[in-house]
């Protein structure tokens, strides 16, 4: 029996790490995952407390959508490259989805104030999301895109539409840089709080 007594204790010990380790494992997950556009996530409830007149949007809204604001509103040249960037990209199989488009100043503060509670600080918040007076969703200047395809497509082929991505830690958000079909696109911020456009009292086009 004394033979046995060391795998009966290595036994114990595996058994006892397992559950540790799922935590690790788990943690780890969740810090690797992407953050996704809050105003996706947070859309459902948006739609109930805003509604479309505000820029909240329902699942499986496109750039073609002219009945929807999120959409109808967005700057006409912006709009215009989305359009002709999405049917090319329709012939590779790949559909854009607007997951945010234009948002009215209403639903661009109540964006904030949940980062704001998410994040545990305007410093913080402020990396995601910007101010009613500064935001160029609230501009009609910016588009975020689903799915993942979609956004790795317009990764590799945007700057021939001057559609170019803007922040490294948001894959999803897009605007027009016209220079960018014959030059490329801009150097990316690390996110919107690097942004000068975002320490000024109100966005300019």
């Amino acid at each position: 029996m004394a033979d046995s007594e060391p795998v009966r204790t290595a036994a114990r010990r595996t058994r006892s790490t397992i559950p540790a380790a799922l935590v690790v494992v788990s943690a780890t997950l969740v810090g690797v995952l992407p953050h996704q556009s809050l105003a996706s996530s947070s859309s459902s409830a948006a739609r109930r407390a805003l509604g479309e007149a505000d820029g909240a949007v329902s699942d499986g809204l496109t750039v073609f959508d002219d009945e929807i604001p999120a959409v109808a509103n967005l700057d006409p040249d912006l709009l215009g490259a989305l359009r002709r960037a999405a049917t090319d990209a329709a012939d590779d199989g790949v559909k854009f989805y607007v997951n945010s488009g234009w948002r009215s100043p209403k639903y661009q503060n109540r964006l904030l104030r949940e980062a704001v509670s998410r994040y545990g600080s305007k410093e913080k918040a402020a990396r995601w999301v910007a101010t009613a007076d500064t935001s160029p969703h609230v501009s009609a200047v910016a588009i975020d895109i689903g799915h993942f395809d979609a956004t790795e497509w317009l990764s590799r082929h945007g700057a021939r539409y001057g559609l170019c991505r803007i922040y490294i830690n948001e894959p999803w958000h897009y605007e027009l840089r016209p220079k960018a079909i014959d030059h490329g696109c801009p150097p990316m911020y690390a996110n919107p709080a690097h942004d000068p456009r975002m320490q000024r009292d109100q966005y300019v086009k």
